[in-house]
């Protein structure tokens, strides 16, 4: 389609502005509304794999990932007592590195950057009360009062999605795994120049993730009740206790935890939507339509791919709602792929049982799918 059309993203996010950056490259002329009162992100850090930082490099921001981060190219698999076991290569798609260890909020910053340099407009502070889509296009109202008519809106507004439930009511609420994300950043060890990852038969796993040359990040995973909340007192000792049976660089990395306001406390839940993830010209994308575990560190990779595409399917289709059906059809089994083998290794790596199906992608492996994952998509 010929620029300009005229596109909401809901949420400024990364794959929000992602997208909001190869639009408004492209010419489109791209509102973002985020909730949020700024770009700063809460949280730790986040891997970039292969895949996602060729996104990066498409929507010409790449360097400066790479300067805000940690690239490194082999993951490293410890036994629970610290013994090296295995050091990976992980692929690469094109030139780009392996992957990219980045602090979320580093990661905002050169996206909301991106977005305003491209010429897409961001508000802070707003959402949308009140969606209209008459076939030609939406007519839009948001919280600050604004209102507008639009061509496209994009949902990339995150697991827990209001244009999700605009579209479909409740039937798609996140879905608690039953496990929990449990992260502390902390000063890089020397020794951590890519991801130690140290798992056995502790039904739990721990890792090390540079993120900067002078930081990195513990994580691990762990069965949670759904209910629980860690002690703001006591949270450090409570990681520590989970960890107790861990030794070699994950036990040295704990032991610097001394802050309970350091330990970052997030559960793990899915969604998948069903159905097809457009209805006429609105569309769900990254966790909105397809919230995955982080197992194989794609989540945030799958909703840049989400928006690169959906980019790329708007400059081949000859209107929206057929973009919209072409950039379904290329994203979602790959989307939902990454899903089920995410969920599946959470499980193996828990021991908890898995299905027939799932027994089959686990022949895959996370090595495996390193390197489906950077094949052209």
């Amino acid at each position: 389609m010929t620029p300009p059309l005229r596109v909401l993203v809901h949420g400024g996010g990364i794959g929000g502005l992602t997208l909001a950056t190869a639009l408004a490259r492209r010419g489109h002329r791209v509102d973002v509304a985020e909730l949020r009162d700024g770009a700063e992100a809460l949280g730790v850090g986040i891997v970039q794999p292969s895949n996602a930082l060729h996104v990066m490099r498409r929507i010409g921001v790449l360097d400066a990932c790479l300067a805000a981060g940690f690239p490194w190219e082999v993951l490293t698999v410890c036994d629970p007592a610290g013994a090296t076991l295995a050091e990976i290569p992980q692929p690469r798609m094109g030139d780009v590195p392996a992957a990219n260890g980045i602090p979320r909020p580093a990661l905002a910053k050169v996206l909301s950057a991106a977005a305003g340099e491209a010429g897409a407009a961001v508000a802070f502070g707003t959402t949308i009360t009140e969606l209209a889509d008459d076939g030609e296009g939406v007519d839009v109202t948001l919280s600050d009062g604004r209102t507008g008519r639009y061509d496209l809106v994009v949902g990339f507004d995150g697991i827990g999605s209001p244009l999700r439930r605009h579209l479909y009511g409740d039937r798609y609420p996140p879905e608690y795994t039953g496990f929990a994300n449990w992260r502390v950043t902390l000063p890089r060890s020397p020794g951590v120049r890519g991801v130690v990852m140290s798992a056995g038969n502790l039904r739990a796993k721990a890792l090390l993730t540079p993120i900067t040359e002078e930081l990195m990040y513990l994580g691990s995973v762990f069965a949670e009740a759904a209910d629980f909340r860690p002690d703001p007192a006591r949270a450090h000792e409570q990681l520590a206790g989970r960890l107790a049976g861990f030794g070699g660089p994950i036990a040295e990395a704990v032991a610097r935890v001394t802050d309970p306001a350091s330990v970052v406390y997030s559960r793990i839940s899915q969604v998948t939507v069903e159905e097809p993830w457009h209805v006429g010209r609105m569309v769900l994308a990254g966790d909105a339509a397809h919230a995955s575990t982080p197992h194989l560190a794609q989540g945030a990779a799958m909703a840049v791919e989400d928006a690169l595409v959906l980019a790329e399917s708007l400059d081949a289709a000859g209107t929206v709602p057929a973009a919209l059906a072409a950039w379904e059809e290329r994203r979602r089994p790959r989307a939902l792929w990454v899903q089920a083998l995410s969920r599946a290794v959470l499980r193996q790596e828990t021991g908890t049982p898995t299905t027939p199906e799932e027994d089959e992608l686990l022949k895959v492996g996370v090595p495996g799918a390193a390197h489906v994952l950077v094949r052209p998509y």
